[in-house]
């Protein structure tokens, strides 16, 4: 029987690690996940463990290399950002992956905006707020005002995406779109380090930048790896190289994060303090990005709302769009829309309303939506302001909630809306880049369906 030829991707996120398998179509033919044990940094804070996550990268690439269905032509990655992996000279792993969750030195925080020109100037130059260790290169900033004796050991700081790469080629290499995630190394309107990188010495630690198109090395089979990717760039690969007019993806989980590849315009102070940055995409053009933490909330309120009317959790996958109701609870749009407010701090007005006020179920959940697509409009509005985007796909588990989607589509009646489905997106996005070492076919054309809502 001849085997099937395959990309294979590994995608890794804080929780689940996974194996995919695309064949030549980008549709997955096998896939894996894993879930690996944390373990503990010097200070006792939780950590990967970058041990296990090695020999799972190795163990895992072996064996789908003796898989008899399959014929691996080339592998990539996908990976979570804001995190590094320290090589010494021996290229061999100096210090733990530190979490980017861990809280940062106020101290040292304050002592590097005010020799860099403010939290404002310089949040607007590298489009990162300021976020602690959420700033991947503030971890370089505190490695060698720290631990000096540490930082002078280091040959290489590798973003996780490239460390995985390094596992399986031994080469050290940078990509742009782990440079451009928040990390405050980029600066924007120059399109090069920020002239901080250069003078703290953390450029030198840098490897070289290389396209993401491009092959990092060969495995010992001489199998060609690409350098990887941060899984949101990875994310918007697919729909930017479908489609060619203007559009902002909304992509929902626990995070909602709207992402306008159109959008060039420098943030602002009001854009900083509402959680929007800038991501670079796989091109290397600025993504600007607003973040909404709905889909936590949700998770946190069907809770409630479950022990409240004694339901189970999930009760609400059944509950459908009501039209009296929607047309009850309906935000008001106008003022949705504008600026100036801080209608995105915290929670939604959801928490703290009563719920015996609602008969039913479908009652409260409606008004729980409704509640949460007043922030989410606010939210998206940001992005939208000086694009002419016509367009907005939702994917994610929202796009599948037919109560969130109608009133998403009703308060933006002059723009398209759709439901958006890309089976595995970022690992799909990683495979895409690499196109042309492994596949001699066209992309197809369906590789994101979509669904308007009207």
């Amino acid at each position: 029987m001849d085997k099937i030829p395959v990309i294979a991707i590994f995608d890794v996120g804080k929780t689940n690690k996974k194996l995919l398998l695309f064949n030549e179509d980008y549709k997955v033919v096998h896939e894996e996940s894993w879930s690996l044990p944390e373990t503990k940094d010097e200070d006792g804070f939780p950590c990967e463990d970058v041990s296990a996550l090695t020999n799972w990268l190795k163990n895992s690439f072996q064996a789908i290399l003796t898989e008899n269905h399959f014929q691996v032509m080339a592998v990539n990655f996908s990976g979570y950002g804001a995190s590094f992996v320290y090589l010494d000279e021996e290229g061999k792993v100096l210090l733990p992956l530190y979490n980017y969750l861990k809280p940062y030195s106020l101290k040292l925080q304050k002592q590097f905006y005010e020799t860099y020109g403010g939290e404002s100037q310089v949040a607007k130059q590298t489009a990162s707020p300021v976020l602690g260790n959420l700033n991947s290169g503030m971890q370089l900033y505190r490695l060698k005002h720290e631990k000096p004796e540490f930082f002078s050991k280091v040959k290489y700081a590798l973003h996780l995406p490239q460390y995985l790469s390094f596992v399986l080629t031994g080469k050290p290499n940078t990509d742009i779109t782990s440079i451009g995630c928040h990390t405050s190394l980029w600066h924007f309107q120059k399109k090069n380090y920020h002239e901080w990188v250069q003078k703290e010495q953390i450029a030198d630690k840098l490897p070289a930048i290389k396209e993401v198109s491009e092959v990092a090395g060969l495995t010992e089979n001489s199998i060609p790896v690409g350098i990887g990717l941060h899984d949101s760039s990875a994310a918007l690969v697919p729909y930017l190289t479908t489609f060619q007019e203007p559009f902002v993806l909304l992509s929902t989980g626990t995070w909602c994060i709207t992402l306008n590849p159109f959008n060039h315009s420098i943030l602002t102070d009001y854009e900083l303090h509402n959680d929007c940055l800038c991501y670079l995409s796989f091109k290397g053009n600025p993504v600007k990005a607003s973040r909404l933490f709905a889909g936590n909330e949700h998770e946190q309120q069907v809770k409630r709302l479950a022990s409240h009317f004694l339901t189970d959790t999930d009760y609400y996958k059944k509950v459908k769009a009501d039209e009296v109701l929607l047309k009850r609870f309906r935000p008001a749009y106008k003022s949705m829309h504008t600026t100036g407010s801080t209608v995105m701090i915290g929670e939604s007005g959801f928490s703290k309303r009563d719920l015996s006020a609602y008969k039913n179920y479908d009652e409260a959940y409606h008004q729980l939506i409704a509640d949460i697509m007043e922030q989410q409009v606010r939210s998206t509005s940001i992005v939208l302001k000086g694009a002419a985007v016509k367009r907005i796909f939702v994917d994610g588990g929202f796009s599948k909630n037919p109560i969130y989607m109608q009133l998403l589509a009703d308060a933006f009646p002059e723009m398209e809306v759709f439901a958006a489905t890309v089976a595995q997106a970022s690992s799909l996005g990683a495979a895409m880049v690499m196109h042309r070492h492994w596949n001699g076919k066209a992309f197809p054309s369906s590789i994101v369906d979509i669904k308007r809502i009207t």
